[in-house]
């Protein structure tokens, strides 16, 4: 599971663990990576997991991780940057760790994971989108766009998994309360000198389109997840399912 020692990753490695899954986590920092073994061992004595430090920004520490990492059964890419910045402030270095990381991640565990999953004839392959993927930002571009990106990729790769018990899905997400955003609200806190609830409340509230009216919690996503992951979801492949909070407002 890439991108998994906190905030939505980790709610989902947790709920894996909690259906009995063995779980291998990702992050690129080896002290959260051990940390976040660890907290997760501290939540059950009988939870198989353990962790491998790699940054998906570099192809080699990539290649690195795919070779210890084994047949798997279910692969959840969720990695992602994001970060609000005007379009002509990203450089071309920006649009390329960008897709690293966005895109190209999911493409080489994917590459990786699918061949066996197809022999050994069951397997999930879940990708952990935004609705910003179909509703792209004005003030986040190059992270609309490899969620827009990542959508293909699903939606393409479920292809090859006909016949079988192999999905792909995409989980669109909406304004969760990640790691991420609470640091970034936090700064934007000290900046303007608003306090946190109310700078929530503010973001929320000027998104007209919310139903939720709040912000969603990993552990809402990772329900979902959870879901997709299990042999219930057998007849659900090449979707992209919302948890998104009524923020799209298309009906599918």
């Amino acid at each position: 599971m890439s991108g998994s020692t906190q905030g939505i990753g980790y709610a989902i490695a947790k709920g894996l663990l909690a259906e009995g899954c063995s779980v291998v986590i990702n992050g690129r920092n080896r002290e959260k990576v051990d940390r976040a073994v660890q907290e997760l061992k501290a939540g059950s004595l009988d939870a198989l997991v353990s962790g491998i430090v790699a940054d998906f920004e570099d192809s080699r520490q990539t290649a690195q991780l795919i070779d210890v990492l084994g047949d798997v059964d279910i692969l959840v890419n969720n990695v992602g940057r994001f970060e609000l910045t005007s379009f002509g402030d990203i450089g071309d270095d920006d649009w390329q760790r960008y897709f690293d990381v966005n895109v190209m991640s999911g493409v080489r565990l994917a590459r990786h994971a699918l061949p066996s999953m197809l022999e050994n004839g069951w397997g999930r392959i879940l990708f952990i989108g935004s609705e910003s993927g179909v509703n792209i930002p004005a003030d986040m571009l190059h992270y609309g766009v490899t969620k827009a990106a990542m959508l293909a990729l699903s939606n393409g790769l479920a292809k090859l998994t006909r016949g079988t018990e192999v999905t792909v899905n995409t989980i669109l997400g909406g304004p969760t309360y990640s790691t991420g955003v609470a640091d970034t609200v936090d700064a934007l806190s000290q900046a303007q000198g608003h306090s946190v609830d109310a700078l929530k409340a503010a973001i929320i509230g000027g998104n007209a389109t919310s139903l939720l009216q709040r912000f969603i919690d990993p552990e809402e996503i990772a329900n979902l997840a959870v879901y997709l992951a299990s042999p219930l979801s057998s007849a659900t492949n090449g979707a992209a399912l919302r948890a998104d909070g009524g923020v799209l407002t298309t009906m599918i």
